[in-house]
């Protein structure tokens, strides 16, 4: 078992492996991580794990109505996760590379970082400005039939992409083409679907690409078959979600 100790960064959503993070980060928690991360030589890669929420506030109460008016303003590492941060969060999460890092004028952050490796969650401590956790990497097993099923899961992909952009009354973009190796279909139609956090946590967290790829096809039928049903969806990217602020 490979483990290892990095700054752990709390998000309401899931990353998963090759997929771009942005982050506008302000919570001074964060901040300090960030200050940590920019002391790692450049030419270094500069690490923190991502976990997606399972109970907390992604920003931590501060002051009153931020962002609740009857909250209590909280401070601390683990500010927003109760007594025992580790039962907040799934278990299973993704490394993000920083590969920038920019700090504004009024000391925020931006940040925009890749994800690489799922990890998962042993234990997480909260004793210093920030959260750290000792984490244990996943391997990515392919599976029975991944090739087989990444081609259609890509078939019925391009299919509820086309009844999406129908259902927007939008045309539908044409980029580059889609990949074509297993697991890298598997993440990115995960991460481009419209799913519920719980959902993509269960595709992150998948035993292997084969497995994740057989959940992701039957999503994509009932997914494809309700869009047909609506008249019109809200305006929104397909495959790009928005900045997390904390």
């Amino acid at each position: 078992m490979t483990t290892v100790r990095l700054p752990l960064f709390p998000l309401n959503s899931v990353l998963f492996p090759g997929l771009v993070l942005p982050l506008s980060v302000f919570e001074e928690r964060y901040r300090a991580m960030m200050r940590e991360l920019l002391k790692t030589p450049e030419d270094e890669p500069r690490r923190f794990a991502v976990v997606a929420i399972r109970d907390g506030h992604e920003v931590a109460p501060s002051a009153p109505g931020m962002p609740d008016p009857t909250a209590v303003p909280e401070r601390g590492a683990a500010a927003g996760f109760g007594s025992d941060p580790a039962r907040a969060f799934h278990k299973v999460g993704c490394i993000a590379d920083a590969a920038t890092i920019r700090e504004r004028a009024d000391g925020t952050f931006e940040v925009l970082a890749t994800g690489t490796t799922r990890v998962r969650l042993l234990s997480v401590d909260a004793s210093g400005p920030f959260l750290t956790a000792e984490l244990e990497t996943l391997p990515e097993e392919p599976g029975d039939e991944a090739g087989a099923l990444a081609e259609g899961v890509l078939r019925s992909f391009r299919q509820y992409q086309k009844r999406l952009a129908g259902a927007r009354e939008r045309s539908l973009a044409t980029g580059a083409d889609l990949p074509d190796e297993p697991g890298v279909v598997s993440y990115l139609v995960a991460a481009a679907m419209m799913l519920d956090v719980p959902t993509k946590q269960r595709l992150l967290q998948a035993p292997d690409t084969a497995s994740r790829l057989r959940d992701e096809l039957k999503l994509l039928r009932t997914e494809t078959a309700i869009i047909r049903t609506l008249p019109s969806l809200p305006a929104s990217e397909l495959t790009r979600g928005p900045t997390s602020f904390n």
